[in-house]
């Protein structure tokens, strides 16, 4: 059975928008970011995630922490970064589809942190904001079944990535698997499904506008419980994915080399012959002698195989 939502016009909408961007920063080969700004964003993504759960640590003070500085805090909050840097570090070997790894990430970010990490609730659970129970959880002898169904919509399930992204943050969220870390688990399953769409946003910091809207966040999360489906996060969700690739957009003014454009034009034409007016249909933004430069070079460093001359010149890629 699929989780209850409405794909609303403004979801349509939104998920239009996002896929013209994401289109622009393929364009502008912005796919690969510099190594620092990988890092800072990441960062920036653990600080903002943890901190909507109530810890105090600044980026100044993560920066610090992978430096093997000294930093001043309490000892649970260093406990937390240091588990969300691991977690985060060990991306590429979970399985995103499997329950299983879900749990194991789980385990890795609340180690020290709760008794059983990893395990999933046997137990009843009321979520509090202040003074208020604002959302009863199911009963811990449904979590299973619950958890393995909502897996199964992932993985079976035709939507369109963007939305199955924001039904399983939200779907998660109102199991609440875990006794605790439940929201930080779902932020980073959420951005993991994201980054199986699309490598634009392995290292977008969607945390952070989150964060900066987070009374909505928790808004919109109450109010889709109340309306017994999750299209108003659905949208919400949206709405902060397009602002993050707006940022990149607008904010991240990068200027590709010749080997990031070789190394995006490989991902494109694979193991297939080209010409350079091949090359320049797809940098549409470089003139005739810059193809020709870059082509040279990739020669050069021994990157391409050239075959014929003039006219009849055809590059192909050398298999590493």
């Amino acid at each position: 059975m699929n989780p209850p939502y409405t794909v609303s016009h403004k979801i349509l909408a939104l998920t239009s928008l996002i896929s013209e961007k994401i289109g622009e920063i393929k364009s502008a080969r912005l796919i690969k970011y510099p190594l620092d700004l990988r890092k800072r964003n990441q960062i920036k993504t653990i600080q903002s995630s943890l901190e909507i759960e109530g810890n105090s640590l600044t980026v100044e003070q993560i920066t610090d922490l992978i430096n093997h500085k000294r930093v001043l805090g309490k000892k649970k909050d260093i406990t937390e970064v240091k588990n969300a840097l691991k977690v985060y570090s060990m991306t590429d070997t979970l399985d995103v589809y499997k329950l299983d790894s879900l749990c194991k990430a789980h385990e890795v970010l609340m180690t020290g942190l709760v008794d059983e990490p990893g395990k999933l609730r046997t137990t009843s659970v009321g979520i509090a904001r202040g003074d208020n129970i604002t959302h009863v959880a199911p009963p811990g002898k449904l979590v299973p079944s619950l958890m393995n169904e909502l897996f199964d919509y992932l993985r079976k399930e035709k939507d369109l990535a963007l939305i199955k992204s924001c039904v399983f943050h939200y779907e998660l969220e109102f199991i609440h698997p875990f006794v605790d870390g439940n929201g930080r688990i779902g932020r980073l399953w959420q951005s993991m499904i994201l980054k199986e769409y699309s490598p634009i946003f392995e290292f977008l910091p969607i945390e952070t506008l989150i964060k900066e809207r987070q009374q909505d966040y928790y808004g919109v999360l109450a109010s889709s419980d109340k309306q017994g489906n999750s299209t108003g996060f659905i949208e919400f969700m949206l709405e902060i994915i397009d602002l993050t690739l707006e940022d990149l957009l607008f904010e991240q003014n990068l200027t590709p080399t010749n080997r990031e454009r070789m190394d995006v034009f490989r991902s494109i034409v694979g193991e297939r012959h080209f010409s350079r007016k091949d090359y320049l249909r797809h940098n549409k933004d470089i003139s005739t002698a810059t193809a020709s430069r870059d082509l040279k070079m990739a020669v050069d460093r021994g990157i391409l195989k050239k075959t014929g001359e003039k006219r009849l010149t055809k590059y192909y890629f050398r298999i590493s």
